[in-house]
């Protein structure tokens, strides 16, 4: 099926603050809603939204505040709320109630909402190597790449030496064109993360306290679940898989063996077939039960 034109829009959150959404595939199809993890923006999906697309399936991504081209919050007080909401706006927007894919951040919101605030919001969920307890160790090595260059670099030639070095597994290092989407420059000449800064202090600083709310939340979750895990991730470990899936005994768990945490970028295509499988099993489960109604 041809892929339509993309869609970028500004929307409003209820806090006014704009939040920059793209869409593939127009209203009425199959949808799926594409949540990022902390620090990057709408493009990690790139790939598997137009692959996706190409089946016939809506796609819709967006930029978390804070993120890439959606607005950042006055005085930088980021809130988990503040999230939840953009994400529930944006599932309630839609005319076909979507399956949410989120990875890390947006996978945890995700479970918020489907498990505590609003059940009916997602038709499934699929959660990107994120569970309720995470492995800290993971995490900190990600904050301490974030933290590294609070002035930035002198080139997207270094910016991308720095990247290689911390995704060594990865042979192909990024384009200047593939750079520009991630990257800021300020007043100064220097390039700095399209995030803002302040995203580091209240929303990190706050975010293992709400481990007991997402293990809660998660033990409550009655829609289908897929969890995409890496086989060589450090924030996901086969202790904190189990857990989940006893909190969660009715999920699928399909572990990608070569990927990091950078499940999406790491195993693309893998990935994305394991997303349509899913998405495909769901609609064969949805047309038995109208059968048998």
């Amino acid at each position: 099926m041809p892929i339509t034109e993309n869609s970028v829009a500004q929307v409003s959150a209820v806090d006014g603050l704009t939040l920059a959404v793209e869409t593939r595939q127009p209203s009425g199809h199959p949808t799926l809603l594409f949540a990022h993890g902390f620090g990057q923006t709408r493009g990690a999906w790139r790939g598997t939204a137009e692959a996706l697309a190409a089946e016939g399936f809506r796609c819709v991504t967006f930029d978390a505040r804070g993120h890439g081209e959606s607005g950042h919050v006055a005085g930088g007080d980021y809130h988990m709320e503040q999230f939840i909401g953009d994400l529930r706006l944006l599932a309630h927007a839609e005319l076909c109630k979507p399956i949410l894919v989120g990875a890390s951040m947006g996978g945890l919101l995700g479970l918020v909402i489907a498990g505590e605030i609003d059940p009916s919001a997602f038709r499934a969920l699929v959660l990107v190597d994120i569970t309720p307890r995470w492995e800290t160790k993971g995490v900190e090595r990600i904050l301490a790449f974030m933290q590294a260059h609070p002035d930035g670099f002198a080139s997207y030639a270094q910016a991308g030496e720095e990247i290689a070095k911390y995704l060594p597994h990865r042979a192909e290092r990024k384009t200047e064109d593939q750079l520009r989407p991630l990257l800021r420059e300020g007043a100064d000449g220097r390039l700095r993360w399209h995030w803002d800064p302040a995203l580091l202090n209240g929303l990190v600083r706050e975010s293992e306290r709400y481990q007991p709310r997402l293990m809660a939340a998660a033990s409550k979750v009655r829609v289908p679940v897929l969890l995409l895990s890496g086989g060589r991730s450090d924030v996901v470990s086969r202790e904190t898989v189990d857990e989940f899936l006893q909190l969660v005994p009715h999920a699928e768990h399909v572990e990608l063996p070569r990927a990091t945490h950078m499940v999406a970028g790491d195993a693309n295509d893998v990935f994305t077939r394991e997303i349509a499988r899913f998405v495909g099993k769901l609609s064969s489960t949805d047309r038995s039960d109208a059968v048998t109604a």
